[in-house]
């Protein structure tokens, strides 16, 4: 080495821009996923909502009580809650809810509602 010549000094600041940007990177993959996750949720109970209401209207013609308990059966094997069934003639509401845990210590409500009956002309 020459006398007189100096070298740069370092300073580190490449290394700290890394991280910023690494941590931005996962905050955002994280951020997507909890995304993701709840919309699969959401997609979840309505399918739940889907088909209780599907079996509900099979037994619309044994009465209110028997078919909303074959769509609560139907839609607790879908991992929802029936929170509301209505039934008019032979068609058949429901209202479902089920538990969704998008990110870790983040618990949301999805829900989902569906109509099952004959066709109407009209």
């Amino acid at each position: 080495m020459t006398a007189g010549r100096r070298r740069p000094a370092d300073r580190g600041s490449a290394t700290l821009w890394l991280l910023a940007v690494g941590l931005v990177l996962l905050a955002g993959g994280v951020a997507g996923a909890g995304v993701g996750a709840a919309r699969v949720g959401h997609q979840q109970a309505r399918v739940a909502a889907d088909l209780g209401a599907l079996a509900g209207a099979a037994r619309a013609a044994d009465g209110a009580d028997r078919a909303c308990a074959r769509a609560a059966d139907l839609v607790a094997a879908n991992g929802g809650r029936l929170v509301g069934c209505a039934v008019d003639g032979l068609d058949i509401r429901i209202r479902v809810e089920s538990t969704v845990a998008p990110l870790p210590r983040l618990t949301m409500v999805a829900t989902g509602a569906a109509r099952a009956g004959p066709i109407r002309s009209g």
